[in-house]
């Protein structure tokens, strides 16, 4: 299952989620994988410190070979690197993503990523992050990818912008990979003492808006866990906010399943 986490808005937490969902996976035994596509690398540098800015094999050479076929090609299974966690593995990101961008969009390469996620066999949930823009390398992971999680930090401007992010889903489904769905809404950096985060939430759920139940609460502990490389269910597992995760990946199975029964339904 390839899961992508997307927002076209910047700081809604695409990082965090992905490496937090992914290190529960994990530590429930299900061999995961983090895809990082956004240059900046928030992933990479998560899951592998400072070591991630030091890496050579990352998805740059991956896609620079797309477009140079006088390299020597380095399959997918030998860019993936190993984390300090068990059963997590990363596709790590690299700026030179950010020069690549262009130069792959107008040889419209965008399938290629799938193709090289397909050369991957063993993993149990695969996670894709994102940059936050619509731009070819998210249009590749929502080709890429079964699913998509969307993060919403409770913000006006994050509200006005939800709508035609999904309408940008639902084009991507259409045109390009007729597998992807919605999974749902996530409800980021909550403050349930507040009452503008409380309006919003109400206005997404009365407009039938897929928010999950789970809402994930602003923490300090979250910026301790990036400072630390470590997920928060590794650095303090009994944490409300750890615990919220925990929660927000149960749902997120029985969404899965939901809609893998609605769907051989409507076969």
């Amino acid at each position: 299952m390839r899961r992508v986490v997307f927002n076209q808005k910047g700081g809604v937490g695409k990082s965090t989620i992905t490496c937090n969902l992914a290190a529960i996976a994990a530590s429930k035994g299900a061999r995961t994988l983090v895809v990082d596509l956004d240059p900046q690398g928030n992933s990479t540098s998560y899951l592998l410190g400072k070591g991630g800015a030091e890496l050579v094999d990352t998805l740059a050479v991956l896609f620079d070979q797309m477009l140079n076929f006088r390299l020597r090609p380095k399959s997918t299974t030998a860019l993936v690197h190993a984390t300090p966690f068990d059963n997590l593995e990363i596709l790590p990101s690299h700026p030179q993503l950010a020069e690549l961008q262009n130069p792959l969009e107008s040889r419209y390469k965008m399938y290629k990523l799938r193709d090289a996620l397909n050369e991957l066999e063993g993993y149990d949930e695969v996670y894709i992050d994102t940059p936050p823009a619509l731009n070819f390398f998210t249009r590749s992971a929502l080709i890429a990818s079964q699913t998509c999680l969307i993060p919403f930090d409770c913000d006006d401007f994050s509200r006005r912008a939800l709508y035609a992010l999904m309408e940008s889903v639902e084009e991507i489904r259409s045109d390009h990979n007729a597998e992807l769905e919605v999974e749902g809404i996530v409800v980021n950096q909550f403050q349930q003492r507040a009452k503008l985060p409380q309006k919003i939430t109400q206005e997404l759920l009365s407009k039938r808006m897929p928010v999950l139940g789970t809402y994930l609460s602003a923490s300090v502990k979250v910026r301790e866990s990036h400072e630390q490389a470590r997920p928060l269910i590794y650095l303090a597992p009994g944490h409300k906010v750890a615990q919220e995760y925990v929660a927000l990946h149960a749902e997120l199975k029985r969404v899965r399943a939901r809609l893998d029964v609605e769907n051989r339904a409507a076969a």
